[in-house]
């Protein structure tokens, strides 16, 4: 009879920890864990984790937590996640990445961070760009330099658009001396400088349009 109850009273604690090991999983609801990442609550996010919570996790609209994490440039967060795998080329419904999103702002940290962990180079974003062609844009001339001189990187991939990094850096950038050092960033990384748009274009006679003297120079001795 002791024996029995003791083997009653065994199953019964082993049923309530279970029970109570599901509830602490269910707590976090992904809602909560969005919440919790979009409210930069490190802790909450990695008792989550710690309960089996998915770190791949999205919100409605396909963001991962850690393109979230990005998107606040929350380095903390993005560590915690990358170390519990997140995944830094999942892709929400516009085609962002953590990886993209971290090379388009300009986040070094971040960008070096997800190289770090297997950062991909044939997943592009919605105008089938590179994290470079968006760097070179914006003028993020620290990510430009770091993508550029990645062994390996796309350095010369043509976006939807039909530009390079090169050509977008001329096309949309204003000539200031940020663009002339992105320029020459990417020619000492050995990009293709003759490499036209869709209408025959090259670089130097975009430059020379629209009379960015210290740019054509760049091309021109190149």
């Amino acid at each position: 009879m002791f024996k029995r109850c003791l083997l009653i009273g065994g199953l019964l604690f082993t049923q309530l920890n279970c029970s109570a090991h599901m509830n602490e999983k269910q707590h976090y609801s992904a809602t909560q864990l969005v919440a919790a990442v979009q409210e930069q609550n490190h802790d909450a996010v990695m008792k989550a984790l710690k309960a089996g919570a998915a770190v791949n996790t999205t919100d409605k609209n396909g963001r991962s937590l850690l393109l979230m994490a990005t998107r606040n440039k929350d380095v903390v967060m993005a560590k915690l996640l990358v170390a519990n795998g997140a995944d830094v080329n999942q892709q929400d419904e516009i085609r962002d990445s953590p990886f993209l999103y971290a090379g388009a702002s300009g986040s070094a940290e971040l960008v070096q961070l997800y190289l770090q962990h297997g950062a991909r180079f044939d997943v592009f974003n919605r105008y089938n760009g590179s994290a470079l062609i968006p760097a070179c844009e914006r003028g993020h001339t620290e990510v430009v330099s770091i993508l550029a001189h990645t062994p390996g990187f796309p350095i010369d991939h043509i976006n939807r658009l039909g530009w390079t990094a090169l050509l977008e850096a001329i096309i949309l950038g204003d000539g200031s001396a940020v663009y002339v050092d992105i320029v020459r960033i990417l020619i000492d990384a050995g990009c293709a400088i003759h490499i036209p748009d869709n209408d025959g274009i090259t670089p130097l006679q975009h430059a020379r349009l629209k009379g960015y003297k210290e740019i054509a120079a760049l091309l021109s001795r190149s």
